[in-house]
């Protein structure tokens, strides 16, 4: 695993990717992503060198204040470094940074890593999970409805890391793989994260800090920062959705609803993403679970982690947003898959908003606030931003009417996707009251 960190060499900074990419770009607006802590940063002048960096004219970094990001900062590429003095003058244009509190303790740990025939990705992901610092920390891999016996192969070869356990869970879904693992795990916290990230050093110490925000804090998520830019495919979906660049802490709850936030509870996009959070254990048992109706694997192609963060909430429980527990993640390359992962979102959202519908205190809740969702669905994509701290605004991906036309395509996919998971999520409750049947005839 490469470092997230910068790195001195003879007193020099170098600059390293959280990512190592399968093969160099070849698009002419590819990005270096990276990071720097700003008591790193040079006083002199010399260019900071960038690893790897052939092929890319930008790099992107996320600023940090130890655990505490600042703010992503946009420099040219030269010669295979960036300015040092421009690295200054930007950094010093960041707010200054909102440092989490400390935790009295740290809990008892359980990373829950879900997975599906991609061992190759996994095994990446294990290891950075497995290089946390944290003193009491166990990595439950759920293998879901494995089409081959690659992942069991990885995670129980001879010299495997004890603190590592195999769990095979047959029913597809990632809501089953998920509620598996939390039934498998036996720590205090659960924490979740992909097969396709790399989870920062001090990821964990920083989901504990977000549980000592408040007595009440039952659900924290993280930041989840694009660990690669290659294609205009990922350049295009990192400047759509807002969990990647999601930088201010944030307590949300029922009791003290945000004014800024005129679709809370239901404004999924600032809770989070299912690559990066963390629950009490007791308590994501105490609502019953994820629901196994949602989720990549099931007809409803996701939804299951804004199904749980909402929950959370409506439940009187506190969500934190801790910014400072950081994974990178690496988002999808070309735009069939992208379309694929647009088909999904959309479905799971609107099988997500149909089990709102169905519930009579959720549904009158919805209905105040349905004008100003709809608006919101169909606004299109999320324009760059350029908040404090947040990625300057860009010219688009591509800036090539072929691209646009494609990715226009995706987003009317993806609206279409919302109206079949109406239909979708009553299929998947129907498949998964049979299968509760079948379990309790076999009983």
């Amino acid at each position: 695993m490469t470092s997230t960190a910068s790195r001195p060499s003879s007193s020099r900074l170098v600059l390293e990717r959280p990512m190592t990419s399968p093969e160099p770009p070849t698009w002419s607006g590819a990005v270096w992503v990276g990071a720097v802590d700003v008591h790193a940063v040079p006083t002199d002048d010399a260019p900071v060198p960038l690893t790897d960096a052939a092929g890319h004219r930008t790099a992107r970094l996320l600023v940090r204040e130890g655990a505490s990001p600042r703010g992503f900062v946009d420099l040219p590429v030269t010669d295979g470094a960036v300015d040092a003095a421009a690295l200054r003058a930007a950094v010093a244009a960041l707010p200054a940074a909102e440092h989490p509190p400390v935790p009295v303790h740290l809990p008892r740990t359980s990373v829950v890593l879900c997975t599906r025939d991609r061992a190759d990705q996994l095994a990446a992901a294990l290891r950075s999970v497995l290089a946390v610092d944290h003193p009491d920390l166990e990595v439950v891999v759920v293998d879901n409805a494995p089409s081959d016996d690659a992942t069991r192969r990885l995670v129980t070869a001879p010299g495997t890391d004890p603190r590592v356990r195999y769990v095979l869970e047959p029913v597809p879904g990632l809501s089953s793989a998920r509620n598996a693992g939390v039934r498998a795990a036996r720590g205090e916290v659960v924490a979740f994260t992909d097969d396709d990230v790399v989870v920062d050093p001090g990821w964990l110490r920083a989901l504990a800090s977000g549980f000592a925000r408040g007595e009440d804090v039952v659900c924290v998520s993280g930041l989840v920062a694009s660990g690669e830019l290659r294609t205009p495919a990922q350049r295009w979906f990192d400047e759509r959705v807002t969990w990647s660049r999601n930088l201010t802490p944030r307590v949300f709850r029922l009791s003290a609803p945000p004014a800024d936030r005129p679709l809370f509870p239901f404004s999924v996009g600032d809770y989070g993403t299912g690559a990066n959070f963390a629950v009490r254990r007791d308590a994501v048992l105490a609502l019953g679970g994820f629901d196994e109706a949602l989720g990549v694997g099931t007809v409803t192609g996701g939804g299951e982690d804004i199904d749980m963060f909402a929950r959370v909430v409506l439940d009187g429980s506190a969500l934190v947003v801790e910014p400072s527990a950081l994974v990178w993640h690496r988002h999808r390359a070309d735009l069939a898959a992208l379309r694929t992962q647009a088909v999904g979102y959309g479905t799971g959202l609107g099988a997500w908003l149909t089990k709102t519908a169905l519930r009579p205190r959720t549904l009158g809740m919805a209905l105040v606030r349905a004008p100003r969702a709809l608006r919101h669905l169909l606004g299109g994509p999320v324009a760059p931003v350029a908040e404090p701290g947040g990625v300057p605004a860009a010219a688009p991906a591509a800036g090539d009417d072929a691209f646009d036309r494609e990715v226009a395509a995706v987003r009317g996919t993806e609206l279409r996707a919302v109206l079949r998971g109406v239909t979708r999520y009553a299929r998947s409750r129907r498949v998964v009251r049979a299968r509760a049947a079948a379990a309790r005839r076999a009983v």
